[in-house]
C-alpha cells in the first residue's frame, strides 16, 4: 500500500490498476474498471512552487508541457514534443535560456502536478469577486428548533470574513426576501410559495429598476449588464455592514405563523424559495463564488419541488415506493430540480443543504441540484445536535481544519490516442464538449472531456473511468519501444483567496499486453483504490438501472476476478489461493455488501441518498473506512491496536472504538462499564483505569476535529441498546445458531446473515469451476 500512498501524495491520484492492461480484451477481463479517483485540490507538497505565469500549451491537443515531453535543445529554436499528439511545439523566446542544466520548474521530473498562478503580471489584478452566501432559513419548525437554529446562525456569522457578501431568505407558506440595505426598518418583499416566479418576474417586482430605465435588450445580469450597485446591495452586503440588521432580523424571526391543522402538515415551500434564490444570485452576481445555505427543517409540501401531500395521511415515500414507481411527487419533484442544477451550473452557484429533521426533507430529490454543483450537505435529527452545529462552524473555519474552499472549477482530461474517456461519477457537471477522446460506453457524466465544478474544496475527488481501445496485441518490439499510456488532468479554478490558478497532473502508467503478464498487472493492484471504484459503480447502478441486483453484479465481478487472477487447481477449493496484492478485496467486498450503499432496508431514501452523496465526493482513505470501518482495541493488557472487525474482538474488559465515517462509536466490554458507573475512575489509585477510559475519547475527538461533515458520536455499553451501531458492522462469526461456546464476557450477534467464513468458502468454490 505504501507506494500507492507515496503516489498519492505526489499527483493526488489512486488507481485500482497502476499497470494497465494493454488491450481492450486484456482490460475486459480485469472485471475491475481502468480508472482513477483523482481529488483536484489536495494540498501539495509544501516543496512544489506555484508558478507566476501561464503555461504553454501544444498548439494541436491544447495539453500542457509537463515532465513527460520530450525536448529536443539541439535545435536553434528549442523545441518540446507533446506526449499525448506528438505535435513538435515551438518554446516562446522567454524560454530560449533553457538547457539541460537549467530547466523550467514544469520539466523537473518530480512536479508532475504543478500549479500555475494564470493571471499575467502586467494585468491590472482583478477585484477579488468576494464570496456569497445566500441563507434560506425554513421558518416551518417549532420554537425550540428555530431557537437551536437561529443561535447557530449568529455565532457563524461572527466568522464570516468582512468582505464576503451575505443574503437572507425566510420561508414558510410564503417567501421572504430580506431587504437587508433598507437600515432604518426591516423590509420584506414576500412571494406565494405555490407560484413559479421567472428572473423576469423577480426583477420587475423587486423594482431593480425603479430608479432608471430597463434596458431592452440583453440578458440583465450582475452590475456588467445593466444592474446598479445600489440594487444589488439593498439585498447581499458585506458581512461588515449588514451584521447589525442581520442579528435583529434573526433575533426577531418567528415560527411562520399560518395554523397548521392536526391532520395536516405544515404548509413549506421549499423548492419556490431556492428557485427564488438561484434567481436572486443569477441576476445580482452570475459567475462569483456564491452558494445557497438552505437550512431545512421538514418535508416540501407547497408549490414546485413538493415531495409529499399536506395530508398526514400520506406517508413519506420510501424505497419501496421508488421501486415499484409509486411515490407519486418523486418524479416531478426531481426534474424540477434538475432545471435548478442546470441554472446553477450555468450560473457557477452552489446549492449547499443542512437538513435537520426527524423526518425526511427530500435530500433524495435535492441530490441531483447539490450533487452537480459540488455543495456541502449535512444530514441531522436536530438543529440542536452537535452533527450540525459543528459541521457548520467547520465551513467557516480557517487556519488547520479549513475546508479549502474553491469556486468556478472547470475540469478537463487529455490521455494517449489508445484511451477513451467513459465518464465521472462525482460532483460535477458535464460541459458537453464532444470529441475523439470520449468513449462511445458512458458511466456517469460522459460524451464530454470538459466538466464544471462550481464548487470543490480540499478532499473533493472525482472518479473517472477510461476504456481502453487498442484491439490486436502488438508485437514484442513495438511494445518495449512504446510502452507507457499517459493522462493529464487540468483544473482551472478560483481559490479562496481570488486569484485564478490552474492545476496540472500528468501521468504515466506502463501498460502490458499478451500472454505472461498476469504477474505484472498483479503488482500494481491498489485493493482499497479497487474497493472505492466499486462501491462508487454500484451505488451509480442502483439508482440508474431499473431491476439491478446489486449483490449479484459484486459477487460475479469478484468470482471473475479471482478466478482470472488466483492460483487453484481446476475443481479443486482447497487449493485456491491469492497473491498477497488482492488478499484484502474480498473483505472489502463482503463489507460492501453489507453497507449502506448496498443495504437500503431500515435507512430512508434521504439516508441512502447522503451515505451515496458522500461517498461520491471523498477521497479513497475516507471512503474505505465508510466501506469497511476500522476498529480499535483499548485494555490494560497493551495498548491502543488494531482489532479484528468481528464479534470475537468484543470483550468484558475491552473498549473499543468503531469508526465508520459517519459515527464514531466508543463501546465499553460490561466489566469496563460495571468499574464506570462504580465510579473507580474518580479514585486517586485507580488513575490507570481512568486513563484507559480517556485514551478511546481522546483518538475520538481527533477524528471528530478532522472530519466534515462532523460524525456522530456514540457513547455505549456492552448489552446497551446503543450497542446496535458496534454490532451492526461486525462479522457475524459468532450468532444465536452457531455451534461453539461463546468466550466468557464474549458476545453473540442475533442475525441469519452469512460470516465472512462462509463467504469465503463459496467465493473459493465457485472460483475454481
Amino acid at each position: 500500500m505504501a507506494e500507492f500512498l507515496d503516489l498519492e501524495s505526489q499527483d493526488s491520484v489512486r488507481m485500482p490498476w497502476n499497470v494497465l492492461p494493454g488491450t481492450k480484451a486484456d482490460a475486459a477481463n480485469c472485471a475491475i474498471p481502468i480508472s482513477a479517483i483523482y481529488s483536484p485540490l489536495k494540498p501539495l507538497p509544501s516543496a512544489t512552487p506555484l508558478l507566476p505565469y501561464s503555461p504553454l500549451r501544444c498548439r494541436n491537443c491544447r495539453s500542457v508541457i509537463n515532465p513527460f515531453s520530450i525536448v529536443d535543445f539541439s535545435s536553434a529554436s528549442k523545441i518540446w514534443i507533446c506526449s499525448f499528439c506528438l505535435q513538435r511545439n515551438h518554446f516562446p523566446p522567454h524560454y530560449q535560456s533553457i538547457s539541460e542544466q537549467n530547466l523550467p520548474a514544469e520539466l523537473f521530473p518530480q512536479y508532475t502536478t504543478i500549479e500555475y498562478d494564470t493571471q499575467s503580471p502586467n494585468e491590472n489584478p482583478q477585484p477579488v469577486s468576494s464570496n456569497v452566501f445566500l441563507f434560506v432559513v425554513d421558518t416551518c419548525v417549532i420554537e425550540e428548533e428555530l431557537g437551536f437554529l437561529k443561535s447557530a446562525l449568529l455565532q457563524v456569522l461572527g466568522m464570516v470574513p468582512e468582505n464576503c457578501l451575505i443574503g437572507l431568505i425566510t420561508f414558510g407558506t410564503y417567501v421572504h426576501i430580506h431587504e437587508l440595505g433598507f437600515g432604518q426598518i426591516p423590509k420584506v418583499h414576500v412571494f406565494k410559495g405555490t407560484k413559479e416566479v421567472t428572473k423576469d418576474q423577480l426583477l420587475e417586482q423587486m423594482g431593480f429598476f425603479g430608479k432608471r430605465q430597463r434596458p431592452t435588450t440583453g440578458v440583465i445580469a450582475g452590475v456588467r449588464d445593466g444592474l446598479s450597485q445600489e440594487s444589488i446591495a439593498r439585498f447581499l452586503l458585506p458581512a461588515s455592514d449588514c451584521e447589525f440588521v442581520l442579528n435583529s432580523i434573526l433575533e426577531e424571526l418567528q415560527k411562520d405563523p399560518w395554523p397548521v391543522a392536526s391532520d395536516q402538515r405544515a404548509a413549506r415551500c421549499t423548492g419556490t424559495a431556492l428557485s427564488l434564490a438561484a434567481h436572486l444570485l443569477g441576476v445580482c452576481v452570475p459567475g462569483s463564488g456564491a452558494r445557497i445555505m438552505a437550512f431545512l427543517g421538514g418535508p416540501s409540501t407547497e408549490g414546485a419541488g413538493s415531495i409529499v401531500s399536506k395530508n398526514l395521511s400520506e406517508p413519506l415515500r420510501s424505497h419501496k415506493d421508488l421501486d415499484k414507481d409509486s411515490a407519486p411527487h418523486y418524479h416531478k419533484a426531481v426534474k424540477f430540480y434538475e432545471a435548478i442544477s442546470k441554472q446553477l451550473v450555468h450560473q457557477g452557484h452552489v446549492l449547499d443543504i443542512f437538513a435537520c429533521a426527524l423526518d425526511q426533507v427530500g435530500v433524495a430529490e435535492l441530490k441531483v441540484a447539490v450533487e452537480k454543483t459540488g455543495g456541502l450537505v449535512v444530514l441531522a435529527e436536530s438543529f440542536g445536535h452537535s452533527v450540525f452545529k459543528d459541521s457548520l462552524r467547520r465551513v467557516f473555519t480557517s487556519g488547520d481544519h479549513d475546508l479549502g474552499m474553491s469556486s468556478n472549477g472547470i475540469f478537463e482530461i487529455s490521455c494517449s490516442k489508445d484511451i477513451k474517456i467513459q465518464g465521472i461519477i462525482g460532483p460535477c457537471a458535464s460541459l458537453d464538449k464532444k470529441g475523439p477522446l470520449c468513449s462511445e460506453t458512458v458511466i456517469g457524466q460522459g460524451n464530454t472531456t470538459a466538466w464544471k465544478m462550481c464548487g470543490l474544496d480540499n478532499t473533493t475527488s472525482l472518479c473517472i473511468f477510461f476504456d481502453v481501445i487498442k484491439k490486436e496485441s502488438p508485437d514484442i518490439i513495438a511494445q518495449s519501444a512504446n510502452n507507457q499510456f499517459y493522462f493529464q488532468f487540468l483544473t482551472y479554478y478560483q481559490h479562496s483567496n481570488g486569484q485564478m490558478r490552474l492545476r496540472a497532473t500528468t501521468l504515466s502508467r506502463r501498460w502490458v499486453a499478451g500472454i505472461g503478464t498476469k504477474e505484472d498487472i498483479i503488482s500494481g493492484f491498489d485493493q482499497e483504490a479497487a474497493a472505492v471504484v466499486m462501491a462508487r459503480q454500484v451505488s451509480f447502478k442502483m439508482e440508474t438501472e431499473a431491476e439491478f441486483d446489486p449483490i449479484r453484479w459484486l459477487d460475479k465481478s469478484l468470482i471473475h476476478m479471482c478466478s482470472q487472477f488466483g492460483e487453484y487447481q481446476k475443481d479443486s477449493p482447497s487449493s485456491f489461493s491469492l497473491s498477497p496484492r488482492l488478499s484484502i478485496f474480498p473483505q472489502f467486498m463482503f463489507n460492501l455488501r453489507r453497507s449502506q450503499f448496498v443495504q437500503v432496508f431500515n435507512n430512508s431514501p434521504d439516508e441512502t441518498a447522503y451515505f451515496r452523496m458522500i461517498l461520491n465526493r471523498e477521497n479513497v482513505s475516507n471512503s474505505v473506512v465508510m466501506i469497511q470501518p476500522s476498529l480499535i482495541s483499548y485494555s490494560f493488557h497493551s495498548g491502543p491496536e488494531p482489532a479484528l472487525l468481528d464479534v470475537i474482538s468484543i470483550a468484558a474488559d475491552r473498549i473499543l472504538l468503531l469508526d465508520s465515517y459517519f459515527t464514531v462509536v466508543v463501546f465499553h466490554g460490561s466489566t469496563v462499564a460495571q468499574w464506570r458507573k462504580a465510579g473507580y475512575h474518580d479514585l486517586p489509585e485507580h488513575h490507570a483505569f481512568a486513563n484507559l477510559l480517556k485514551a478511546p475519547r481522546d483518538e475520538a475527538d481527533a477524528i471528530i476535529k478532522e472530519r466534515f461533515p462532523v460524525p456522530r458520536l456514540v457513547i455505549c455499553d456492552q448489552h446497551g441498546s446503543q450497542a446496535r451501531f458496534l454490532l451492526a458492522k461486525l462479522n457475524p462469526s459468532a450468532t444465536y445458531n452457531s455451534n461453539g461456546a461463546v468466550a466468557p464476557g464474549g458476545d453473540i450477534i442475533f442475525t441469519d446473515d452469512v460470516s465472512f467464513e462462509v463467504f469465503l468458502d463459496h467465493l473459493q468454490r465457485l472460483t475454481v469451476q
